[in-house]
């Protein structure tokens, strides 16, 4: 990333139906004004529930809001010539797009299909419920009647899948493994093997899947133009595998394609082991992170603040790593809930746009709030500290992690953002203050708070240094006035 480089996340988990892309178009320029440099945006081809689908039960790849299927021709988010249109203003206004890519699995298949398969625990995916197999009915034939074959007429059948979880001949749910399929060995350990996640398990031990997933790739790429993606669920998925479909897309169409994949654990070295085996072909997101925010969110002050990036990516690989407070899945109601408390949110958010390490990421339910759980937008919170990331987080950084509570670093900016520069203090207790230095070129001048937490301002000595205050449980950003 050039500059300082800023992400958001452009949907949250309720949004209302037929809005999203139309809104992303309008907006794209006041996003780019306030910092952000590029959008994530959520699956954008039809899902098992047509309008209504946030688009992780994956229908048909290749209809992406032009086909009546599922019940209706738009996605949740929009039509494709608005889809592209969105697409178009964010170019326009230099901003950078991020599709969200769902290839793990795919749901509401046109057609039962007759296949042998076994029952496995749904705890325990090495371990086999009762001897044999049986003869089950599952929706695996995907012909989508709607398209036509336009773009591919590539057909889905259960050859091409490893296991479902719904045998429609005894209306039976569990975890079904077809005759003569294995599971992936290259996934995550959880409940044994975590290669199935839900519906129709895509095999990538399959060279005809493989095949068709990369010509989609081209195919996507070619029809959209983002310029990267976020790959959901990788866990689940064989690990090699991005590493060799990237290959392919990067090849044949461009070189530049940042990536970030989602692989949801709090543990470190499960995140790193992903990364050695994916050799580097993409970032990860850093939930160990998130975890720590969460954590001392619900602390308070009894949290070490000194231990908030122990055992995260962002400490042991900065440059792979994708740092967020909360997303579509963490927010109140989803599946994965962990909700950064409203007092920590303010910090947390200084953490991750304020410092050297990592790549940002701004949730849309902190830019326009979630109606839903009426929980508020904090856009007057973030807008400072867009701000402070845009002008001034540049130069060498010194930090100041040396008290339970309340904790400091600066930057001393560079030669080529004028007045850059910085002095970022938080604590978790009482009102706390820290001597630090910016730099002996800032003697003499004065510094406000950018966010306005603290009216005063503060003149740097002649050393460079200067002593910074902050509220109780709070964050004061000082720049030059």
């Amino acid at each position: 990333m050039s500059g300082n480089g800023t992400m958001m996340q452009y949907f949250e988990w309720y949004l209302p139906s037929g809005m999203l892309w139309k809104q992303l178009e309008k907006e794209a320029p006041e996003l780019a004004s306030a910092g952000i440099t590029g959008v994530w945006i959520p699956p954008c081809y039809k899902g098992n529930s047509g309008a209504e689908d946030v688009g992780y039960a994956v229908y048909d790849l290749y209809d992406l809001g032009e086909f009546d299927q599922k019940g209706s021709v738009p996605t949740r988010y929009g039509t494709l010539k608005e889809l592209l249109a969105a697409i178009r203003a964010c170019h326009e206004s230099g901003l950078q797009v991020y599709a969200d890519i769902v290839l793990d699995h795919r749901m509401g298949g046109d057609e039962a299909e007759e296949a042998m398969a076994k029952e496995y625990k749904p705890d325990n995916r090495e371990e086999q419920l009762g001897e044999r197999s049986r003869k089950i009915e599952a929706y695996t034939h995907f012909m989508f009647p709607g398209r036509n074959k336009k773009y591919s007429d590539f057909e889905w059948h259960w050859n091409h899948f490893i296991a479902v979880d719904h045998d429609a001949k005894h209306d039976d749910n569990g975890v079904f493994k077809f005759r003569g399929k294995e599971w992936q060995e290259n996934v995550d350990r959880e409940n044994g093997n975590y290669d199935y996640l839900m519906g129709a398990d895509v095999d990538l031990n399959n060279p005809e899947v493989i095949e068709e997933l990369t010509r989609w790739g081209k195919w996507f790429l070619e029809k959209t133009d983002v310029d990267g993606f976020r790959l959901d669920a990788v866990k689940h998925m064989e690990f090699t595998f991005y590493h060799d479909w990237l290959d392919a897309l990067r090849r044949k169409e461009r070189e530049e394609l940042f990536t970030v994949g989602e692989y949801w654990s709090p543990d470190l070295d499960a995140l790193k082991h992903y990364l050695d085996t994916t050799v580097g072909a993409l970032s990860l997101f850093d939930v160990p992170l998130h975890y720590n925010f969460l954590k001392a969110s619900n602390e308070g002050n009894k949290f070490d603040m000194r231990t908030i990036f122990d055992n995260t990516l962002t400490k042991d690989n900065p440059a792979k790593s994708v740092t967020f407070v909360d997303n579509h899945d963490s927010q109140p109601g989803q599946s994965l809930e962990s909700w950064v408390q409203g007092w920590f949110r303010q910090l947390a958010y200084a953490l991750i746009l304020l410092r050297q390490e990592g790549y940002p990421c701004v949730f849309y339910g902190d830019w326009y709030g979630i109606p839903h759980d009426e929980i508020p937008d904090m856009r007057p919170g973030l807008l400072p500290l867009l701000e402070a990331r845009r002008r001034c987080a540049y130069g060498r950084q010194n930090d100041y992690f040396d008290h339970a509570n309340t904790i400091g670093w600066t930057r001393e900016g560079d030669d080529w953002h004028e007045n850059s520069g910085l002095a970022c203090v938080m604590t978790n207790g009482g009102e706390g203050s820290k001597r630090m230095y910016v730099g002996e070129k800032f003697r003499g001048a004065t510094f406000r708070d950018i966010t306005g937490n603290r009216e005063e301002t503060v003149v740097i000595d002649d050393d460079g240094s200067a002593e910074f205050r902050c509220n109780g449980g709070s964050v004061s950003v000082w720049v030059r006035q």
